[in-house]
């Protein structure tokens, strides 16, 4: 069965309407137990890009460019920012960013106008198989929606996985939801 909300952790915004979730965490000891979702400082992405390498530098980089290719009236991220890396470095998973990247199950109750996003299919079918209480509608073999929840499964946060054309695509998916 899926962990209780208190098991809820990453990091963040714990209150963000953009929520990522990904099934691993840095490997790092300061993040080994996180049982929170605890907001980045200025310079951490950095630091955890130094120290776990290239995989994690992709996770942050597709996270930010996904940020910037969505709808400018639906979110306001790409406004706080020059760039999606500038984004990435100022305001990215820091607190008041509306952002969180989550190493738990999806929390589907709280914030109506949340939208949920599984890296990976793998990620998502473990979540299922634990008892994630939502009715995905396969897209295609890398896409899927559960528009109650909103809630995507897209490929996982690296750029061979999700390329800049299905960045587009989850982008595009995103804003459906409200039209």
């Amino acid at each position: 069965m899926l962990s209780p909300v208190s098991a809820f952790s990453g990091f963040g915004d714990v209150d963000a309407v953009f929520r990522v979730y990904i099934a691993n965490r840095p490997a790092m000891a300061e993040y080994a137990e996180l049982k929170t979702v605890q907001p980045l400082h200025s310079g951490e992405i950095a630091l955890i890009n130094q120290a776990c390498g290239n995989g994690w530098r992709k996770v942050f980089n597709v996270y930010a460019k996904l940020l910037f290719a969505l709808d400018a009236n639906q979110f306001t991220f790409a406004q706080q920012a020059a760039s999606w890396q500038q984004y990435r470095e100022q305001h990215l998973l820091q607190a008041g960013s509306n952002t969180a990247l989550l190493f738990s199950a999806p929390d589907l109750t709280p914030a109506a106008n949340a939208v949920h996003i599984i890296a990976g299919r793998t990620h998502a079918k473990a979540l299922l198989d634990a008892g994630l209480p939502v009715q995905l509608n396969w897209l295609n073999s890398e896409f899927a929606v559960d528009k109650h929840h909103r809630l995507f499964v897209c490929p996982y946060f690296d750029y061979r996985q999700l390329n800049n054309e299905k960045l587009i695509r989850l982008a595009g998916l995103i804003k459906a939801l409200d039209e």
